[in-house]
């Protein structure tokens, strides 16, 4: 799973398999590992040959090894998913067994108008899930930005990930205040419009201190939502 965020969106890379199994179906890019690789050397090959991206690039980590025993029609296959996280990653070219390659919203792959093939739907929630968690207790967001970046900026990565709309004056506060997270660079984008923002940069640490957890982050519901039961997922 390669996630990025383009125009505010959080996007999944997805591929056109152009062989059986689910020919023509949408599926995260895969292969099989090859005699002598290790599982990182083969999630780097593949990326690079289904879509053109070079892995070494971005925040890449192994998520999870799905065994279902009918997961696959050809037979028993364990797979074992990576997440891969990069900042405004480019258009993809698709090569070797998939037709194409796309970013597509991660709404749009899971909202069910979308038949991913295999068990890639449930592969997919699994890695949205860790990727929302990361944001909470890691400095990982910064990954989704090109540098230097502004508080704002990140704010929209949070938002993007999270699925909601987040305080900008709550999210500075905490941004600024996490131990090692934003390391300025004591130069300011001027926009258009509004005021100058500051412009910072990834610090050294990968832990956030202290964490921003999404429970705390979600607004209240107003006695009007509550009737009309509308619910943040």
């Amino acid at each position: 799973m390669i996630f990025t965020v383009r125009q505010d969106q959080l996007q999944v890379l997805l591929v056109e398999r152009g062989n059986e199994p689910y020919r023509g179906s949408a599926a995260l890019p895969g292969g099989f590992v090859r005699d002598g690789e290790t599982l990182d050397e083969a999630a780097l090959r593949e990326l690079l040959e289904e879509t053109a991206l070079d892995g070494r690039r971005l925040h890449l980590e192994q998520l999870h090894a799905y065994s279902d025993p009918e997961r696959d029609p050809r037979g028993r296959v364990i797979t074992v998913a990576y997440l891969a996280l990069g900042s405004d990653l480019p258009f993809p070219a698709a090569g070797t067994d998939a037709a194409r390659a796309y970013w597509t919203p991660i709404s749009s792959a899971l909202d069910g108008g979308m038949a991913l093939a295999f068990d890639h739907a449930a592969i997919l929630r699994d890695g949205l899930e860790r990727a929302r968690s990361q944001l909470e207790h890691t400095t990982v967001a910064a990954a989704f930005c090109p540098e230097p970046f502004t508080v704002g900026d990140l704010r929209r990565i949070y938002e993007a990930v999270w699925g909601f709309k987040l305080d900008p004056s709550n999210f500075r506060r905490k941004m600024t205040r996490a131990e090692g997270f934003l390391e300025p660079t004591g130069e300011r984008r001027f926009p258009e419009v509004g005021r100058p923002a500051a412009l910072y940069r990834r610090g050294s640490a990968s832990l956030l201190i202290p964490p921003l957890l999404r429970s705390s982050e979600i607004p209240p519901l107003s006695n009007d939502q509550s009737s009309m039961g509308v619910r943040i997922v």
